[in-house]
């Protein structure tokens, strides 16, 4: 058993590409997406580089994974850039999706139109609340969690989203992994435990949010009236005193007489 845990490469198709590499990929693949909008046919490692946020020899690097070394003096083929990078993420094909837990995340994901342009059907909602079951949400009826099976087999579900309290979470992904889906999409604030073999992506808001307030503390602990980057006025704030200074320890005789 391991924990969320990711192999340090990508087997199948795409085998030998860096984990690094692979959770790149989406970005450059976003960022080819608004070129070929503004109708951009090509481009240069510089600019898309520019427009992933990276540096343009990791770029290049990267994508000579794919067997793409774009042509010196023109740059990448956009549209074949698209293909290339969605092939290798395995976006040419539908994946069905189930979502578990029809709150308000699930809802929210539920009605996000990006998945179907990337190749992601949701193919249902599950939940455990019988004043949501049988409600409409994105035009998918809400069936029950105990249909998690048979909804699995009927959709052939390839990933399962867990959008549930933390403690339903674990019984939810077990039954997923039974039910013979493999990679699992968790929004749920707890580590799943699951079998090798199984793709586990956490997702949390709160450890994300936690990050960039280490660095907005950092880039204001020099401005006045704040307290290590944060306001002093903050009443859910409170500055420990400043500790005692230990008195000095006496000297055992025994030493005293060695030295």
């Amino acid at each position: 058993m391991h924990s969320n845990a990711m192999p340090p490469e990508v087997s199948g198709p795409a085998g030998g590409i860096p984990e690094a590499t692979v959770a790149r990929l989406p970005i450059y693949l976003r960022a080819l997406y608004g070129l070929a909008e503004r109708g951009i046919s090509t481009v240069a490692s510089e600019e898309l580089a520019a427009a992933a946020g990276v540096n343009s020899a990791k770029l290049r690097k990267d994508l000579s994974h794919l067997g793409s070394y774009g042509i010196r003096g023109v740059g990448y083929d956009v549209d074949y850039l698209v293909y290339q990078v969605s092939r290798t993420l395995g976006l040419t094909q539908d994946w069905p999706v189930v979502i578990v837990g029809a709150g308000n995340l699930g809802r929210a994901l539920a009605n996000y139109g990006g998945f179907v342009s990337r190749g992601f059907t949701i193919a249902a909602m599950l939940d455990s609340d019988s004043a949501i079951v049988g409600s409409k949400i994105a035009r998918l009826t809400v069936r029950h969690v105990d249909e998690l099976e048979a909804v699995v087999a009927e959709h052939k579900v390839a990933i399962g989203v867990i959008a549930t309290p933390a403690g339903s979470a674990q019984g939810v992904c077990t039954r997923l992994v039974s039910a013979g889906v493999t990679s699992i999409l968790n929004f749920a604030p707890l580590v799943l435990s699951v079998p090798e073999g199984v793709d586990v992506r956490k997702v949390d808001l709160s450890i994300e949010l936690q990050i960039l307030a280490f660095h907005a503390q950092r880039r204001s602990a020099s401005v006045p009236g704040t307290v290590n980057g944060l306001a002093a006025a903050n009443p859910r704030l409170t500055v420990p005193p400043e500790l005692p200074v230990p008195p000095e320890l006496p000297v055992p005789p025994e030493l005293t007489a060695r030295a």
